[in-house]
């Protein structure tokens, strides 16, 4: 693989699109009537991120050679919807932290979050009209419904010790994966009306989300607190079991179940039940086939593309799905 940041070079190649991406943006950030919204946006898109929805957005549209401008609306209204789903978890998650940043809900309160959020889900629809196209509000709507749904069933799981992992593939690609997928979907839409070319992108955000959230998961048990701008552990001590514990809990004996099942119905957790858990783990090497699922989800996602035509974009696109197994943030 390069050494080159795949994410950087597209990030560098679409400079312009996300420049006006972040001027749309702003714009309908405004609000006459509510200061605190401005207030509170502001705050969350400052916190930086790569942005990866509406850039993935933009390149799958211009991967299949789409000229007009509807894709940076369309980045935008993807990116509303992230940020959103990013305030009402907070909430629900009592996150403290978010990127290094204190987040909205501690700096202004949860009411104020949950309200923001629900705002800019109607910047974004009233910015998914503005494309014109039925069938992409089709999608897009729907995409907002399952994630909420997803969020749902997510915290009716909390301390469900006998979820099992259709379930959580159930949870992640309603919560993560479908936003991915309906980037590259409807930026494939604008550009072309070529079903097999739409479906191989549907499917590339698809696999590459829940690779991603793997990922991510492998990273909550794994990760730099430091370079992620988070505490490592939040899943635990929130009490979500996610695929390293599940997978453990398939492998593990009688005894290390009893004793992974007793810490997670623990109102209040420790380091120490952490630092146990993570034994835990290390014995069944439950992370290191965390990452080997990942790297699998990534490798679908890789195929899926390989009818598209060969342009720079696509084996930009495709270098991000071996970049995204080594992040550490």
């Amino acid at each position: 693989m390069s050494s080159i940041d795949p994410i950087n070079e597209l990030q560098k190649l679409l400079y312009g699109r996300l420049e006006l991406v972040d001027q749309l943006s702003l714009k309908m950030m405004k609000s006459e009537n509510a200061p605190r919204i401005p207030e509170i946006t502001k705050h969350i898109f400052s916190s930086g991120g790569k942005k990866l929805r509406p850039l993935m957005c933009i390149a799958s549209a211009e991967t299949l050679n789409y000229k007009s401008n509807k894709h940076i609306t369309l980045a935008a209204t993807i990116e509303f919807i992230h940020t959103a789903t990013l305030l009402h978890d907070d909430v629900v998650d009592e996150s403290s932290t978010r990127r290094g940043k204190k987040t909205a809900n501690i700096l202004w309160d949860n009411k104020s979050s949950v309200l923001v959020g629900d705002f800019l889900f109607s910047r974004a629809f009233q910015l998914m009209v503005s494309t014109n196209s039925l069938n992409i509000l089709e999608v897009l709507s729907n995409t907002a419904a399952l994630i909420t749904e997803s969020e749902v069933l997510q915290l009716t799981n909390i301390r469900n010790i006998d979820i099992d992992l259709k379930t959580y593939f159930k949870i992640i690609e309603g919560k993560t994966a479908i936003l991915f997928s309906a980037a590259c979907e409807t930026g494939a839409m604008l550009a072309t009306n070529n079903i097999e070319h739409i479906k191989c992108f549907k499917e590339y955000g698809r696999a590459f989300g829940i690779s991603f959230q793997l990922i991510d998961d492998y990273l909550d048990y794994k990760g730099n607190t430091k370079l992620m701008g988070k505490d490592v552990g939040n899943d635990f001590y929130n009490s979500k079991l996610t695929f390293p514990i599940i997978f453990t809990l398939s492998k593990a004996t009688k005894l290390d179940c009893l004793n992974i099942k007793n810490l997670f119905k623990k109102p209040k957790k420790s380091k120490d039940d952490f630092d146990t858990l993570l034994n835990i783990l290390n014995k069944y090497s439950s992370l290191e086939s965390t990452k080997n699922e990942a790297i699998k989800w990534s490798e679908m996602a890789k195929k899926s593309l390989l009818s598209i035509p060969n342009n720079k974009l696509k084996k930009l696109l495709e270098e991000i799905c071996d970049n995204i197994i080594l992040r550490k943030l």
